[in-house]
């Protein structure tokens, strides 16, 4: 081989099979799917959980203690809250968006290997940007093998759609057998029996292994399967979309009697209101009526008590002051006449509290009030 000469110098880039993207140009909004659907962040650990909501690691042990999908509240079937399958579609087309960010960076990727210069070509089976002196060393080397290659201003034209497109290839599938998964046991058959991918020498030399079909057939085999179960969820989903709408539509309705109860609540409570400040207006206009008639009363009766105080102190003073300074004469012309006052004033008597007219407790507005 040493004495081999050198291939030719010009890259041999292929060329893609479809000139025209088959998507429109793509948006940073069109591959949100890819993003962790709780933290919204890419992560090289994405997890596909059994309700198919996909979680990175840290967000799934922040969840731990739950023990539940924070997305859907699915119970994690996983003791410890992180399952065991990888999400690799999204962890691998993460890989390629960034792939192609760098195709659109504003001043272009740099080779891979030197680090020096500007690729301007991209292998897809090494996944290095190349420049060309790399490149012609890059086919130096894989000279027996065809890694495709593409310049990179084709590949910087394209969608990301476009991008993603081109760039999907059928990955080697090494045998399940453990230390076959090298280079040299790559896998085209697949055991229906134990639902394995084996390499040529497994299946040719264990007699356990049968019957034998075409690793691509089975692959296809489960992409139609899929392809089947989504029409079906897709015409079961048609059901539950339906019932989704009635509960909402119910939801509404409870929404709207809630919200024509409490008008009607507070419109009740306020006619209460009105009426309740009404009757206190007509209560406190009673309680100062009766007030003010028993404020009268009381003052005549005070009056009375007054002017038979004043004239029992007047009788007191003038009989005493007739004892003291009376004469013979006086007394007798006198005596008749304060005799009889003072007999009518022994004939009075101070009226009992129940004899009393005036209002004491406000009985009828006690009575109205507790009606109230």
């Amino acid at each position: 081989d040493s004495a081999v000469a050198p291939m030719e110098t010009a890259p041999q880039l292929a060329t893609p099979s479809c000139s025209a993207p088959s998507h429109p140009p793509a948006g940073e909004d069109d591959f949100q799917f890819i993003l962790c659907e709780r933290c919204r962040q890419e992560s090289p650990n994405l997890k596909l959980l059994t309700c198919l909501h996909t979680l990175c690691l840290s967000c799934l042990s922040e969840n731990k203690p739950i023990g539940q999908c924070p997305v859907c509240r699915t119970a994690i079937p996983e003791a410890n809250g992180i399952p065991a399958m990888d999400n690799l579609l999204f962890t691998n087309l993460q890989n390629r968006l960034s792939i192609y960010k760098k195709l659109r960076g504003s001043d272009g990727p740099s080779c891979c290997r030197c680090r020096k210069e500007v690729a301007a070509v991209w292998c897809s089976e090494c996944e290095e940007f190349l420049c060309p002196k790399c490149f012609e060393d890059h086919q130096w080397f894989f000279k027996k093998r065809n890694h495709e290659a593409r310049r990179v201003e084709e590949l910087r034209a394209e969608s990301a759609h476009q991008f993603l497109e081109d760039t999907r290839k059928p990955s080697n599938i090494f045998c399940s057998r453990p230390g076959h998964a090298d280079q040299d046991h790559i896998s085209s058959i697949y055991c229906q029996k134990c639902e394995k991918a084996l390499c040529c020498s497994c299946a040719l030399l264990d007699s356990h292994h049968a019957p034998f079909c075409e690793l691509r057939s089975e692959s296809q085999r489960r992409q139609e399967e899929l392809g089947s179960m989504q029409r079906e969820l897709r015409r079961r989903r048609s059901s539950f979309e339906a019932t989704y709408t009635v509960l909402q539509e119910e939801a509404s309705r409870l929404e709207e009697a809630q919200r024509e109860m409490r008008e009607l609540i507070r419109q009740r409570v306020e006619q209460l209101v009105g009426l309740i400040r009404r009757e206190e207006e007509e209560l406190l206009g009673l309680v100062e009526a009766r007030q003010e008639q028993g404020r009268r009363e009381l003052a005549r009766e005070l009056q009375g008590v007054e002017g038979v105080l004043r004239r029992m102190e007047a009788g007191e003073r003038l009989v005493e002051k007739m004892r003291l300074y009376a004469t013979e004469q006086e007394v007798m012309d006198m005596q008749p006449f304060i005799k009889s006052s003072l007999q009518e004033l022994q004939r009075l008597q101070p009226l009992a509290a129940k004899d009393q007219t005036w209002p004491r407790n406000f009985a009828e507005c006690r009575g109205r009030l507790q009606a109230l």
